[in-house]
């Protein structure tokens, strides 16, 4: 998968992207991730990206001509253009499960109080939401959305089977994880996990999930039939 962001701020991908999984999977090939300075494709020797509102009002608008020439230059006939926005469907686990059936996807990372609407107009793009809330840029949400992807993608994680009882997967959240040492302040594993025994630890995996559910996200259970 080719997965490009179009940016007023590159420097904000170099941690999120080029650490632990997501640098383990460029570098298997994976995925390959590009970064574009929309500077670069302003119209001026200023580099101008971004300017005052028509019809006033306070901020700033990104302009659209740098955006419509970058997607001009990378946009391919495979390629699906998303906008972080709170217009869009809201992304979850089954979006993301989506998403990695594409070939190329492009991130438009918003700024200020958003994009010139002509982009919309002029390119075929897909709002995108993680939720009802207001972010100071999209550099954030658009990192967010390529890692879940990104990890989705086969052979990027080193055992495929840990995505099977995931949080969201099969409607339900995960279960609770225990590791060494078996007893620490006073609380110790449960017994079951220390039996050996698989049956009734996959037993106890699946009530603990519902359980969870239950506890932390109920609405979720009317999907699951729980």
């Amino acid at each position: 998968m080719l997965i490009e962001f179009l940016t007023l701020f590159p420097e904000m991908f170099q941690g999120p992207l080029s650490e632990s999984i997501l640098k383990r999977a460029q570098e298997k090939g994976v995925v390959d991730i590009r970064i574009h300075d929309l500077r670069e494709f302003a119209l001026d020797r200023h580099q101008t990206a971004d300017d005052r509102p028509y019809g006033g009002g306070s901020g700033m608008v990104m302009l659209v001509e740098p955006i419509v020439l970058a997607l001009e230059k990378f946009c391919q006939s495979n390629s699906k253009v998303l906008i972080p926005s709170p217009r869009g469907e809201r992304f979850d686990q089954k979006k993301a499960a989506a998403l990695t059936k594409e070939e190329h996807l492009i991130f438009i990372c918003g700024h200020y109080e958003g994009i010139d609407e002509r982009v919309f107009e002029l390119f075929p793009c897909e709002p995108i939401s993680i939720g009802d809330f207001v972010l100071t840029n999209g550099e954030v949400p658009s990192a967010l959305i390529a890692d879940s992807v990104i990890r989705l993608l086969p052979g990027v994680l080193g055992n495929p089977d840990s995505l099977k009882q995931e949080s969201f997967e099969e409607g339900l959240l995960e279960y609770p994880h225990y590791t060494r040492p078996a007893e620490f302040r006073g609380k110790k594993v449960p017994d079951v996990l220390l039996s050996g025994d698989h049956q009734e630890i996959e037993k106890w995996r699946q009530a603990k999930r519902v359980e969870e559910t239950q506890k932390f996200q109920p609405d979720m259970l009317k999907n699951f039939g729980g």
